[in-house]
Order: structure tokens, then C-alpha cells, then sequence
């Protein structure tokens, strides 16, 4: 027997919780500077009780090919990806209307 998910009432395998948290997401994506004039992407506003975001945070260093890390509710990644964290959004499920490019 399967287990079922306490937010929906659905077995783990159709659980769609996760998929409606990341809708429902305000995504703020910007660029600060670091120590010696490095620059680093700042990803933030993702609730991380309602998506794992150390799982998130792996997906996005894999696809960049950069480091970064996950703390107090935000990613950073190491490098300027500002342009290209939108579209990988996007990729992994969350509405482009919610996500911030500054």
C-alpha cells in the first residue's frame, strides 16, 4: 500500500502538491557582488517548506556547471546566470509570469 500525501489526500505517486507550489511562487532572480569583484545569482522567494529546495539548488548548479549554495531561503550561484535561470525555471515546472529578472 501506497502512503498518502497529508496536503491532498492522494497517494505519493499523484500528488500534485509540489506542482501547484510552484505556480503559486513570487521568484526574484538577481546578481550580487562578492569578495574580489566576483559576481554571484541570487535566487529568492522560493518557499522552501512547500519545494525541496536543496534538491532545486542541485538541478541548477548541475545544468550551469558552476557552485552555489542554499541558505536562508535563497540560492546563490556562483557566476552571473541571470539570463539563463528564467528559462531553466521554466524548464523545471514554475510559471514564467512569477519569476523576477533584475
Amino acid at each position: 500500500m501506497s502512503e498518502i500525501c497529508p496536503k491532498c489526500g492522494l497517494p505519493k505517486e499523484l500528488c500534485v502538491c509540489e506542482t501547484i507550489a510552484k505556480e503559486s511562487q513570487l521568484i526574484k532572480v538577481y546578481t550580487i557582488k562578492k569578495k574580489f569583484g566576483k559576481q554571484n545569482t541570487v535566487i529568492e522567494g522560493i518557499d522552501n517548506k512547500e519545494i525541496n529546495i536543496k534538491e532545486l539548488t542541485k538541478n541548477l548548479k548541475s545544468n550551469f556547471a558552476c557552485g552555489g549554495t542554499a541558505k536562508e531561503g535563497k540560492i546563490e550561484l556562483q557566476g552571473n546566470h541571470k539570463q539563463r535561470v528564467k528559462e531553466q525555471l521554466v524548464k523545471m515546472g514554475f510559471s514564467p509570469e512569477t519569476i523576477d529578472v533584475k
